[in-house]
């Protein structure tokens, strides 16, 4: 059967919404980013980036600096304000007095399919430096920390329905047990996450962690963390 025009129309419509979402979901990723290292993340041409660039900067999803780096837009906090806002109401306070307490950066992640997002981070004060993670960051659920964390409150079909035929992490066992996991080296090298579920949270699945770097008293670090997750849940009632 012949393509008509309306459904070649349709399918580079839906093609160059996906590469959109995808451009701002790099840019989440990895920060600000020229045009060209744009394109070649994506895997495009720089004109096409190019086009997809001046349509998200239209809507205020993307801005361009002086000098020509391109970094998420205002109009994104405008559209992210209302999602999980009783969650992030809830959680910010605990997470800047969890990463105050701990020298470290807290944040919290939901789950997102078969990814950990993260939703709300908070870097500790008095810092001269710590590890940075950015809202909208994503991993797979099946490493880190905060993952690992979220596979705990699966059960095995959901688990199997995500696509895996393999059982899930190892550490999943000592989060039902002990109450947080501990990651090192997993999604970055050099990088130690401790993270703990929150429970009863109706359809979201959610977690609290910390990175950090060297080798750090991971038992200290799950305590807090599971301290922090506890007061979440109880202002969430």
């Amino acid at each position: 059967m012949p393509t008509t025009t309306a459904g070649r129309a349709e399918t580079t419509g839906s093609q160059t919404l996906s590469r959109g979402l995808r451009a701002l979901s790099l840019l989440a990723d990895h920060g600000t980013q020229t045009i060209q290292s744009l394109a070649d993340l994506l895997g495009v041409h720089r004109s096409v980036a190019y086009r997809l660039v001046r349509t998200l900067e239209e809507h205020r999803l993307v801005v361009r600096d002086a000098g020509g780096l391109l970094s998420l837009g205002p109009q994104l906090v405008v559209l992210a304000r209302d999602v999980e806002h009783d969650l992030q109401s809830a959680s910010l306070p605990h997470l800047q007095q969890l990463a105050d307490e701990l020298g470290a950066t807290a944040f919290l992640a939901v789950r997102d399919g078969d990814d950990a997002v993260t939703l709300v981070t908070a870097v500790p004060r008095g810092v001269n430096a710590s590890v940075a993670q950015h809202p909208g960051h994503r991993h797979p659920i099946a490493l880190g920390a905060p993952g690992i964390a979220l596979q705990s409150l699966l059960d095995e079909a959901t688990w199997r329905a995500l696509g895996h035929d393999g059982p899930m992490h190892p550490e999943v066992a000592s989060v039902r047990e002990r109450g947080y996991a501990v990651s090192a080296n997993e999604v970055i090298q050099g990088i130690t996450s401790v993270g703990a579920p929150i429970a009863s949270r109706g359809t979201t699945d959610a977690s609290v962690a910390v990175v950090t770097v060297g080798e750090p008293d991971t038992g200290a670090l799950g305590a807090a963390v599971q301290r922090t997750a506890r007061a979440i849940e109880r202002d969430l009632r």
